[in-house]
């Protein structure tokens, strides 16, 4: 523990709560100390104990790394001047405070607390503005008060910052009566930090408020690994294990929960029987998306409206023959086939391995629409996919969640009430649409439009729940073209050729391919440090590359080879600390002149001037085809 008297603030994240601080204590004499941590409310002149460790930094050298707090109001007469002169009330400045703290001396802060009228006492204070600094000094006081009560209960600094952000005044009455609502409310508050902190208040084991909590919590860890739904003895099972309860209790539960439609149960088919069925429980936003993408698939293919009817009578052979004068190249009979499927199908999916000739088909058929001026969208789910697509097609294209104008946690400007303005809809990578996406995207697209799923399930699946593509190949009510020749060029590729091999349950071969390699490592120590030395040293010197234009891929976030352990090596050694050299802390991390990132999160309020937010754009300049 630290008692200290807080100096002054270095940072503050208002979203966070993290500061980084200077504070002073009775040993350190003048000499200031550094605190990081949440500090939410602590103002300079506050007296302060801190709990946590010290740590050192590798710049910035000794600091004390608080995980909670209680804070001290100051008892001398300058002390009290410099915590109200901080800022930390609405209405009283350094100057004011001076005057309130010269009227009233040591008992100045008695005074607001319990008599705060006689603040009209002070020169240069009226009724209205002695109303407003009593207001904020309970503001204050509440914000102390419900941290206290937070970090009571075992909730760490940083996350009673956030509890607050979300209920304020009413973050105690939460947390003690409904302390599952913050798994859903409050971000970085799963089921089981919910669950510490209802034990802490005091909720019964087998409470059901609890048990219900459980059983969602379950449904979503399900969803996080890709699962739209769970048999129901399976999501018996599962609760039971986790919550350590009867399974009788969760059937119970779960019948309450389904009554009051926290869940939802439907018969599904049961592949261990003969035409059977079993019950599934879906979370709500599942069944919902599911049943709605499914709706809104079949209204596009069955609609009599037709935006591209100008295909439906074409002289095929005319129209590919334009085709080839413009590419230059000479199309497989399974690419002409869905060029003619996507221009005539209001949905089609184009599928194949790699290699097969995917890209080249969806250029033949941009082309092709774009000589009789439809309307051209190309969306792709994540941003390299979107800048793929241009450059393969020539025609912009854009993220799915940029389409949609879909900002995170609110509804897409564009649905089926305001649909795009589109006559032909592509997406490519279509194997990494989640069934909440999918289901947000197709219902924006107009009736009589043409939607174009481009993609291999073999490929990237979704970081969210659902395999869409691979369920919609398997409706066979959606026309598809499966493309299965492997180009010339392709099979010099080790990539494509050994993807081939693994899909037809062959080994890869190694050594017969300049782009495929494997260096297999048995610990994960020994797997860093070879990633860092490949990187580095070795792909740049073999291939010519800067070792900032390498991509590092790794399937887990901690650990000696997960993520955060990989971009602190690489930092270290690609982007070390320099003496002089500009660099930003953000938290607990440092950015450096020549670090790698990687925008996690879309802010549109902050696009380049003159970059276009609309969802569909003009296709550029084409020669026209008009032959029938």
């Amino acid at each position: 523990m630290l008692e200290a008297v807080l100096e002054r603030v270095t940072y503050a994240n208002e979203e966070t709560g993290y500061t980084i601080a200077r504070v002073a204590t009775d040993r350190s004499g003048t000499d200031l100390l550094t605190v990081v941590g949440s500090l939410l409310g602590v103002q300079p002149g506050e007296s302060v104990r801190l709990v946590g460790r010290w740590g050192s930094h590798p710049k910035y050298g000794r600091q004390f790394e608080v995980h909670s707090f209680t804070t001290v109001l100051p008892a001398t007469v300058q002390g009290i001047e410099r915590y109200l002169g901080s800022g930390l009330i609405k209405g009283i400045g350094p100057k004011m405070a001076a005057r309130i703290v010269a009227h009233f001396g040591a008992d100045t802060l008695r005074v607001i607390e319990d008599e705060p009228g006689r603040l009209v006492e002070v020169p240069g204070l009226g009724p209205k503005r002695t109303a407003m600094i009593g207001t904020a000094w309970e503001e204050q006081k509440a914000i102390k008060e419900v941290m206290v009560f937070l970090q009571g209960v075992g909730v760490s600094t940083s996350l009673a910052v956030r509890i607050y952000k979300k209920y304020g005044d009413a973050s105690i009455s939460v947390v003690r009566n409904e302390p599952y609502r913050l798994a859903a409310d409050v971000w970085g508050i799963g089921f089981k930090t919910a669950d510490t902190i209802a034990q802490a208040v005091g909720i019964p084991h087998d409470s059901p408020q609890r048990v219900q909590a459980g059983i969602q919590y379950t449904l979503s860890e399900a969803a996080d690994n890709g699962h739209c739904y769970l048999p129901e003895p399976n999501l018996i099972a599962d609760a039971a294990e986790i919550l350590t309860v009867p399974a009788d209790l969760v059937r119970t539960c779960l019948d309450e929960l389904a009554a009051s439609d926290g869940v939802v149960r439907e018969p599904v088919p049961n592949p261990s029987t003969d035409g059977g069925s079993i019950p599934a429980v879906y979370l709500v936003p599942f069944h919902r998306a599911e049943t709605s993408l499914a709706g809104s698939l079949l209204r596009l293919l069955t609609t009599k409206a037709d935006r591209l009817g100008a295909f439906a009578g074409v002289d095929w052979a005319k129209a590919l023959a334009w085709l080839r004068t413009r590419t230059g190249a000479e199309l497989a009979a399974e690419q002409e086939q869905a060029v003619r499927l996507a221009l005539t199908s209001k949905v089609a999916v184009l599928t194949g391995g790699p290699g097969c000739g995917k890209s080249f088909t969806v250029k033949s058929i941009i082309t092709l629409a774009a000589a009789k001026r439809a309307k051209i969208v190309l969306a792709a789910p994540t941003g390299r996919a979107a800048k793929r697509l241009t450059e393969l097609s020539g025609y912009p294209a854009t993220t799915v969640h940029r389409l949609l104008q879909l900002r995170p946690g609110g509804d897409p400007s564009f649905d089926r009430d305001n649909p795009l303005d589109a006559d032909l809809v592509v997406v490519d990578e279509s194997s990494m649409l989640d069934l909440i996406l999918a289901n947000k995207l197709v219902k924006a697209i107009p009736a009589g439009a043409h939607l174009l799923l481009v993609g291999d399930v073999d490929q990237l699946p979704s970081v969210g729940a659902g395999e869409v593509l691979r369920d919609v190949l398997a409706a066979q009510t959606i026309p598809r073209v499966r493309l299965t020749k492997i180009f010339r060029q392709a099979q010099q590729s080790g990539v494509v050729v050994n993807a081939h091999r693994i899909n037809a349950g062959q080994p890869p071969v190694f050594g017969e391919h300049p782009d495929f390699f494997l260096f297999p490592a048995d610990e994960p120590e020994a797997t860093a440090d070879l990633v860092v030395d490949l990187i580095a040293r070795r792909v740049p010197a073999r291939f010519g590359l800067a070792s900032r234009d390498i991509q590092v891929l790794t399937p887990m976030h901690r650990g000696p080879a997960g993520a955060g352990n990989l971009n602190t090596l690489l930092q270290q050694t690609l982007a070390p600390y320099r003496e002089g050299a500009p660099e930003r802390r953000h938290g607990a991390k440092v950015f450096r002149v020549g670090d790698k990132v990687i925008q996690i999160r879309n802010n549109y309020d902050k696009a380049r001037p003159g970059c276009s937010t609309a969802p569909s754009v003009p296709s550029p300049p084409c020669p026209q085809w008009t032959g029938n």
